[in-house]
């Protein structure tokens, strides 16, 4: 999906890890909750509460699951999940350019 339709989108940014990562809430008719936005070249760790999968629209990263020993990268077009009440590793390798999709196994 190119775009999302009919759509709330909260203003203010979202802005963690002293702005390597900034994004916007979208919410969907329906009330679905999306973020959509930007990791600048970094390594992070992320909580997660609800289940997610990271839509990569463009760049590259390595990620590393909590309780994994491998990185894997992934790279736009492609996407990973991850499971709720959990967290993992992130390293842009590129900026990165995502959709999250909470709520979704």
């Amino acid at each position: 999906m190119e775009r999302f339709e009919n759509v709330s989108v909260v203003k203010r940014a979202n802005v963690y890890f002293d702005g390597k990562c900034v994004s916007h809430t979208v919410i969907l008719a329906d009330g679905t909750r999306k973020s959509v936005g930007v990791i600048f070249p970094s390594r992070l760790t992320f909580n997660t509460a609800a289940p997610e999968i990271m839509e990569l629209n463009a760049g590259r990263c390595r990620i590393k699951l909590a309780g994994e020993s491998e990185w894997r990268t992934f790279s736009g077009g492609e996407q990973f999940s991850v499971p709720g009440n959990s967290s993992f590793d992130i390293e842009t390798l590129e900026t990165l350019d995502y959709v999250c999709h909470f709520g979704t196994p």
